[in-house]
């Protein structure tokens, strides 16, 4: 009779489901921010190169 009581009391728990929510929304947040990297990554690439030109094109002088 425990048996009975232990494996209904177990498949009426939903303490876990909580857990299992936050484990796939995490993993969802991690995979946008896997796809969306890609992206960042080269514009920004390209952009530092853009600023790599400017700032060696710049000429400095001082005033003495």
């Amino acid at each position: 009779m425990k048996l009975f009581f232990a494996i209904k009391s177990f498949k009426n728990d939903e303490s876990g489901a909580v857990t299992v929510d936050w484990v796939v929304l995490t993993a969802a947040v991690v995979a946008l921010g896997f796809a969306v990297m890609n992206p960042i990554r080269e514009g920004l690439g390209d952009l530092a190169d853009k600023i790599s030109a400017e700032v060696a094109n710049v000429s400095v002088t001082t005033n003495q």
